[in-house]
């Protein structure tokens, strides 16, 4: 008996100990990456940086060059001698004194280009063909900046090439003087600054990029061929390239290279390009690092044994205690809870370890039930939640069932129906946002409490499901038992809730699945009722029964929104513009921006199959964001004649809704240069009363940017005009249900003509949609509508052929003039 538990402690003593050690050994690992990595790093900035510096180095003694060469080709053109010669077209004596010159100052290249820089002579013994294709690329900088250096090859040597005046006293030509670059100014600069120098050409006029040529280097000759190697592996260093490379061995040793470009880019010859590439050696940085890593080596060695030898007495002393709570601890794993623990009466950690245990045996019950509670009930309401009321609908239909049959018999006492009843309160989102989470707990609890209160028969059960929505098992109800029933809750709904003096009104959506017609199992049951309850919140119809046709629209729409990204991103959505009419003028002078989507399957898909959905969803803001960006883009080329030509774009409650959306258009017109006077953005009655303080708070920043604003469908919402006073609005848009019919009926044309009277007398204009035909178009021009829009002028049509269509129309007014004699069934004047 005492053997078994000394093996078990010595395990765990050798668990805790080899797991300290891992820990330690893991740690001191990663310190080392972290020390490796950050000596690496800081090689590599230190190498990088000094590279930077070697850089200015190597351009200042450059430069220094050239000043000493430009000084010495400035004495030869000061010289009277030369100066007289040059004047006179001596050539034989310039050729002379180019020679000697730039022989005493080792210029192996000397020249006189005429003031034009066009090539006069060369010195004696030099190829004047070959300089005569590069000297107006190598003289034409020079000559803006003749104190000033230039680096080109000739017959594959490199030159540093200087420029001087000679003034006979006015400019009589150039002395250009060309100095081989070599090795000589390579060890100038290693001495100075410690860094290693190559001299590289690069052929021009390859299809591909041409392995450099070295043409001197501090290098020793054993390190030529390991460069070469590892410049063509990483094909560079390139003009122009002011990436630093790293790892680029030599001889193994590893060195920072930095590409400096001597020849100017682009300079449109085929001459080789000359660069030089500086070297550091990472080596040299790195030693005084590796002292620091073996110190750290011994230190975490010490380390380990040192924590080795303290966790093998720390795990003993702590294991040993334990063994006497082993076999009590089992006890309470099995649930016995009346045996007291012992060593309770120790005063150490491991007594109140002990203590802790026995308090844990007698509170171990009371939370079993809670869980319990808590696993089927709802804390908030008291009502079962989910899980618990999905028990009781499987439970309800497998009593239905008959012995060994899955499917619903389908006759006799248990194949008696039932129906689920799902309810969802309507806006209660609303009531959080303003009137606070914590009330809107106290709605909840509220509504729980007047549906428990109906008085329900034996087997039913009232559950909240999640969030603001409840369920109710009519468990002896069949569709009509339980619409009738529905109805009953939709009138227990029209009293107000009245919850710390505050009172709410609120209303519900009911969806109603019945079983087994319905659905023969409960998870279809539960979801088809919370599809028919969605369905009658979208047609807001109070109470829907669920019918087949509800899950067709419904998968549908799970895939409308992956095919409306797709189109957005893969340019199916097209720009469609229907023209409006200015009536005093009879010509278009603005049009409204429509939206088509071009499906490859499905073809042109009508905006009323996706557009309501996208407002459902919130991806109609993206839509407009496309739109209004396709407007921005081809709105300078529908201006003509040199007037403004306006275009409008529908806005949705979204929009107004997003708190940055102007800030969105502002960034839109910037992009495009576009006036915001040159667009115009209609807003439905309904998009402004869904929340008219935000819609106002939009508006205003939309109008005091200079946007045009214009209501939309006017005459079809509810109270729209106790905020028209209020609204940045410039222009009103009658709905096509009056224009179209005021030909016919008296009615429409009088609520047209007030609409225009009222607009008129509040300073707006007007816009009548929905004119179909030529009585209409005319009578509206009797009636002083500022603008028209309908079919007879145009149907929507791509703004490709806007122009076009622009042009007929302007045709059709001269040759179609003639009178109507129908009328409108108003007086007119």
């Amino acid at each position: 008996m005492s053997l078994e538990p000394h093996r078990r402690g010595w395990g765990l003593s050798s668990r805790f100990v080899a797991l300290s050690l891992l820990l330690l050994l893991v740690v001191q690992a990663a310190v080392f990456a972290v020390v490796q990595a950050n000596i690496q790093r800081n090689a590599v900035q230190q190498v990088a940086q000094e590279l930077e510096v070697d850089e200015k180095v190597w351009q200042r003694l450059l430069d220094q060059n050239a000043q000493k060469l430009s000084q010495a080709a400035t004495l030869l053109a000061a010289d009277f001698g030369f100066r007289s010669a040059v004047a006179s077209g001596d050539l034989a004596t310039t050729r002379s004194a180019l020679d000697n010159h730039g022989a005493r100052i080792g210029a192996s290249v000397t020249a006189l280009l005429d003031s034009q820089l066009q090539l006069t002579t060369v010195g004696e013994g030099q190829n004047l063909q070959a300089l005569q294709g590069m000297v107006v690329q190598i003289a034409t900088p020079l000559s803006r900046s003749p104190g000033r250096g230039q680096i080109a090859m000739l017959n594959n040597v490199p030159y540093q090439f200087v420029l001087a005046p000679v003034r006979a006293p006015v400019l009589a030509g150039w002395v250009l003087m060309g100095f081989p670059l070599g090795s000589a100014l390579l060890e100038d600069m290693r001495a100075l600054s410690g860094v290693h120098v190559i001299l590289l050409s690069t052929p021009a006029g390859t299809a591909r990029p041409a392995a450099p040529t070295v043409l001197a280097s501090t290098l020793t000759t054993k390190g030529i061929g390991p460069l070469l190697e590892g410049l063509n592996a990483q094909n560079g260093p390139r003009p122009g390239n002011r990436k630093t490379m790293s790892n680029l061995r030599i001889a193994d040793e590893s060195y920072g290279a930095q590409p400096v470009q001597l020849t100017p880019k682009n300079t449109g010859t085929d001459q080789a390009s000359v660069q030089t590439v500086l070297l550091r050696s990472y080596k040299e940085v790195l030693e005084p690092f590796r002292q620091t890593q073996l110190a750290l080596a011994w230190i975490t060695a010490l380390g380990v044994v040192l924590f080795g030898m303290g966790s093998w007495w720390l795990a003993r002393r702590v294991t040993t205690p334990l063994r006497s709570l082993v076999a009590a601890s089992k006890k309470l794993g099995e649930g016995q809870y009346d045996t007291p623990l012992q060593n309770q009466n120790r005063s150490d950690e491991i007594g109140d370890l002990a203590v802790a245990f026995d308090k844990m045996r007698v509170s171990i019950g009371a939370q079993q039930a809670e869980i319990r509670q808590l696993a089927f009930w709802d804390r908030l309401t008291g009502l079962p939640n989910r899980v618990r009321f999905r028990d009781a609908v499987h439970q309800a239909i497998t009593q239905r069932q008959l012995p060994n049959r899955p499917d619903p018999a389908p006759s006799g006492t248990m194949s008696r129906p039932m129906s689920v009843v799902v309810l969802d309160i309507d806006r209660f989102k609303l009531v959080n946002d303003v009137l606070g989470y914590a009330f809107g707990d106290r709605v909840l609890e509220a509504v729980a409490q007047r549906l428990s209160g109906l008085g329900f028969d034996a087997g039913d059960l009232v559950a909240r499901l999640a969030g603001n929505e409840f369920a109710i098992l009519l468990s002896q109800s069949d569709a009509l038992a339980a619409d009738t029933l529905a109805q009953k809750l939709m009138k227990s709904f029209d009293q107000p809730l009245t919850i710390a003096e505050q009172t709410i009104d609120i209303s519900v959506s009911i969806g109603i699945a019945s079983w087994p017609h319905d659905a023969s199992d409960a998870d279809g049951l539960l979801s088809r009722a919370e599809v028919a309850m969605y369905a009658a919140k979208t047609r807001t119809t109070g109470v829907q029964q669920y019918e087949a046709v509800m899950d067709s629209s419904s998968s549908v729409a799970l895939s409308l929104l992956s095919e409306l990204r797709h189109a957005l991103e893969h340019d199916e959505l097209r720009l469609f513009l229907q023209p409006k009419i200015a009536q005093l003028e009879s010509r278009p002078k603005a049009a409204e921006a429509l939206l088509r989507w071009q499906h490859p399957v499905r073809g042109l898909i009508p905006p009323l199959e996706f557009i309501p959905f996208a407002e459902q969803t919130g991806f109609v803001r993206q839509l407009t964001l496309w739109i209004f960006t396709e407007v921005a883009r081809v709105w300078h080329s529908l201006q003509s004649d040199g007037e403004a030509f306006q275009v409008a774009i529908n806005l949705s409650t979204r929009d107004l809704l997003d708190p940055e959306f102007a800030q969105r258009l502002d960034a839109i017109l910037a992009q495009y240069r576009v006036p915001a006077s040159g667009l115009c953005l209609e807003i439905t009655e309904s998009a402004i009363m869904d929340d008219p303080q935000r819609a106002l708070t939009t508006l205003n920043q939309l109008h005091a940017r200079g946007f045009k604003l214009s209501i939309d469908d006017f005459g079809t919402g509810y109270s729209s005009l106790a905020y028209l006073k209020e609204l940045p609005v410039d222009q009103l848009k009658i709905d096509k249900s009056f224009v179209m019919a005021m030909e016919k009926i008296q009615g429409d044309a009088m609520i047209v003509r007030s609409t225009i009277d009222l607009a008129h007398n509040l300073g707006l204009t007007v816009v009548a949609e929905g004119v179909e035909n030529a009585v209409i178009y005319h009578a509206l021009k009797k009636l002083g509508c500022d603008e028209a829009q309908g079919y007879f002028i145009s149907k929507p049509m791509p703004e490709s052929q806007f122009a076009g269509w622009r042009t007929g129309w302007n045709a059709k007014l001269i040759d179609n003039r003639r009178d109507f004699g129908q009328s409108i069934p108003m007086p007119l004047n």
